[in-house]
């Protein structure tokens, strides 16, 4: 209603898009990035059109500050790459040029065709390959959702809305453009992205968008276990972590997403700890603190490793291998669902690995632990679960307090070593003392 009636003030067409001039929205070229004016301006000197698209018009026009820019041209990609100095064209299901411009890189695609009938799928209706160029009109039916299908233009200031996204922004909905199920087969990680947009920009999920996903939700596991980690950081460190992951459960999503996610939350200490986890991360996140990736996901799968390592000590192994069986048999779980990269499995295991050695007080462990690359990191994870109720308080009061102290306070502080190593070594001395001939 709201567009009909857009349509009929500005005397425009049914079939016409929905061009609203400067004068009638707040949003300036000024607003722009340098690289976004600088890729537009060249282009269109080069006689192309160039129109910032997507979630940085959206977010604009929410009065938030977009992660990054987004650039849609008529220019084929072996056009746009020769008009700057550093460009690659990338990508195999769609290509892309990233124009480098100082710092900041800009992602510059072609305008696609609606017609996707030729492109090459697999099975379950997923678009592997599809590289057909076509019309501005028609890539904003390519497009997801209504509110990331909108064109700004920085020559005219003009925003050009083809699917009633300004509409829909006012009344705060994300709705998909075609029909739910089939745009959901055409690219799975569209339903994730649904979960986190309405999260994060506080919007309602359409009824009919919503529909489908519980069916569909399978289908993530067709998708490359690469696609499903990315978006699933930007889920993460969205600064509506804890509200994405609430909804990724009431979608039927997690499952598909974070298999071990649903068994967490079962259980109230692992419920209390990955709520507070994701707490932590949100408030970081929104005020411009910095969030390790490898900390949050080694927060979320905690309980699982604990649980692994638990079962292993009840059958007599010994702690050390028990917990590094529970962090193999965890991870190995979870990277077929999630390409977490080495780096990251890798810091997880010194933050897990780390835990035990919280406990131990006395000797030179703690000054070795304290020089560790990873303590900061480890005692972070330390003090969540101190505060989730799971480890001893006074243990992360006494490693705050050590961490801080003076030499001669920390030598104070320091408690009898209890360790099997060092009563072996007593015991040695004293029977070396009995043997030795009195004088």
């Amino acid at each position: 209603m709201i567009k009909r009636f857009f349509r009929r003030v500005l005397g425009l067409p049914a079939h016409a898009p929905l061009r609203v001039g400067r004068d009638r929205h707040p949003l300036r070229r000024e607003a722009l990035s340098h690289g976004a004016l600088k890729v537009c301006d060249v282009l269109r000197e080069a006689g192309h059109t160039a129109h910032v698209v997507g979630g940085a018009v959206r977010d604009l026009l929410l009065d938030l500050e977009p992660k990054d820019f987004d650039v849609a041209t008529n220019a084929r990609p072996e056009q746009v790459k020769p008009l700057f100095r550093r460009a690659l064209i990338i990508g195999r299901r769609f290509r892309l040029v990233h124009a480098i411009i100082g710092q900041e890189t800009v992602e510059v695609s072609t305008f696609r065709s609606a017609d996707a009938g030729n492109a090459d799928r697999d099975e379950h209706g997923r678009v592997l390959r599809d590289n057909v160029f076509g019309s501005e009109e028609e890539d904003a039916r390519r497009r997801d959702f209504t509110v990331n299908a909108l064109y700004f233009d920085p020559a005219s200031e003009e925003i050009i809305d083809y699917h009633g996204g300004l509409a829909d922004l006012r009344k705060r909905v994300l709705r998909m453009i075609g029909d739910p199920e089939t745009r959901y087969r055409e690219d799975p990680i569209r339903m994730l992205r649904a979960v986190r947009l309405a999260a994060k920009l506080g919007l309602t999920i359409e009824s009919a968008t919503r529909a489908p996903i519980r069916k569909l939700a399978p289908l993530i596991e067709h998708v490359p276990p690469a696609r499903v980690f990315d978006e699933m950081l930007k889920l993460l460190l969205s600064g509506h972590a804890s509200a994405c992951v609430r909804q990724l459960r009431e979608e039927g999503l997690s499952k598909g997403v974070l298999p071990l996610l649903d068994v967490i939350l079962e259980q109230p200490l692992g419920e209390r700890f990955v709520t507070l986890a994701l707490a932590q991360t949100d408030e970081r996140v929104r005020t411009d603190r910095p969030v390790s990736p490898a900390f949050l996901f080694a927060a979320l799968l905690w309980h699982e490793v604990l649980a692994a390592s638990k079962a292993r000590l009840a059958k007599g192994e010994r702690p050390a291998p028990a917990l590094e069986a529970a962090m193999d048999k965890v991870l190995d779980a979870q990277c077929e669902k999630l390409a977490i990269t080495r780096k990251l499995t890798a810091t997880m295991r010194e933050v897990w690995a780390m835990q035990p050695r919280f406990e131990q007080r006395g000797g030179q462990r703690p000054y070795r632990l304290l020089e560790s690359p990873r303590f900061r990191m480890g005692y972070d994870f330390l003090a969540l679960r101190a505060a989730s109720g799971e480890a001893n308080a006074e243990l992360e009061a006494w490693w705050r307090a050590f961490q801080h102290a003076d030499a001669d306070t920390r030598k104070a502080m320091l408690l009898p070593d209890t360790s099997p190593r060092k009563k072996r070594r007593r015991r040695r001395r004293r029977q070396d003392a009995a043997a030795a001939p009195q004088a």
